[in-house]
């Protein structure tokens, strides 16, 4: 495939090196992850351009530089609409980009919208509250236990062992603390305690198809009951990794492809389910601009586990991409995928 790739990301050593900490940049790229990204768009036939952050892309665009396509992994670093960023100022320029657009990366990065979206589109999804103050932590009016977590951060950030609360103070504290941590409102949601799964999605709109669920097993030296941070980041021995299959394969491959295009998600990416008590699978949270890291990443331990080449797996997400290329640039036979 004859097409020049830029390439937007926010790498986590760069950020460290400016003073921020470990978990302002959780959600940061590796050089290892855009370096296997580049490999495997050159394997596809593409030459490939790094671009980096918002603000240095921006700076290529006026001074004048052009590619056929940006790949963009790119998280942006403050507000509610950080990983739209870059997609907002593609749009302006009319290049086309990978993954999804700024409208549905800011609805998805907003836990909350997300699941008033889901909700009204008829998608089970635990009851929930938005809280910012220690007065709204003391008005949630849902049944106990519930699961707090920040209402715009991922990578589990901000989840741990003590996510899952069983009583008011309890509640009013971690809210308290939360806020203040992350200088955000926190989600408060009914806590379910059957089987957790995370869905991998590729392709967009009718072509969008189930690449597999995988469900999360938590062994002994886990944090037992959510999949913490701790337990996402150094999930060897604390977790293991399977296909599911049969009922809850299907309910949550069901209520997946049901969100995933139901918020417009496009190329790739990822749903995580968790059942109630009575198994019926329920929508958490949805990851557009999900982590690509050739090892660790999530979706990459699910292609290992459903045998599908990291080089299938970026070659998928470029074909998808490439289907919204103007006809003048798409004349070109699309990258083999999965």
């Amino acid at each position: 495939m004859n097409l020049t790739i830029g390439l937007t990301y926010d790498l986590r050593e760069e950020y460290r090196l400016r003073g921020y900490t470990v978990e302002e940049t959780a959600e940061f790229d590796s050089i290892q992850t855009v370096e296997a990204i580049e490999q495997a768009l050159a394997s596809h036939g593409c030459a490939t351009d790094r671009i980096g952050t918002v603000q240095q892309l921006a700076e290529r665009l006026v001074a004048g530089d052009r590619w056929d396509l940006v790949f963009n992994i790119a998280e942006g670093l403050r507000g509610f609409a950080r990983e739209a960023q870059v997609p907002a100022l593609l749009d302006a320029y009319d290049i086309p980009y990978t993954f999804s657009d700024a409208l549905t990366l800011t609805v998805a990065l907003h836990k909350a919208t997300a699941k008033h979206v889901v909700r009204d589109l008829g998608i089970p999804t635990p009851d929930f509250a938005v809280v910012e103050t220690e007065a709204e932590a003391l008005a949630v009016d849902l049944a106990f236990p519930l699961f707090v977590k920040p209402v715009a951060a991922g990578s589990s950030m901000g989840i741990d062992a003590t996510a899952k609360i069983v009583d008011r103070e309890a509640l009013r504290r971690r809210c308290v603390e939360l806020v203040e941590r992350f200088q955000q409102p926190v989600l408060v949601e009914r806590y379910l305690p059957g089987r957790e799964v995370t869905v991998g999605v590729l392709g967009t709109g009718a072509a969008a198809r189930v690449l597999g669920v995988m469900e999360v097993l938590l062994q002994p030296a886990a944090d037992q009951g959510v999949y913490s941070y701790t337990n996402k980041t150094q999930y060897r021995g604390r977790v293991e990794y399977a296909l599911a299959s049969g009922a809850l394969a299907t309910g949550a491959a069901d209520v997946a492809l049901r969100v995933w295009r139901g918020l417009g998600c496009r190329d790739a990416g990822r749903v995580d389910v968790r059942c109630d008590e009575d198994g019926r699978p329920h929508f958490l949270e949805v990851n557009p601009l999900a982590g690509l890291h050739p090892v660790d990443a999530d979706i990459a331990v699910l292609c290992g586990l459903v045998g599908v080449t990291y080089r299938d797996l970026i070659g998928t997400i470029l074909s998808s991409a490439c289907a919204r290329l103007p006809r003048v640039r798409r004349a070109v036979p699309v990258a083999d995928g999965v």
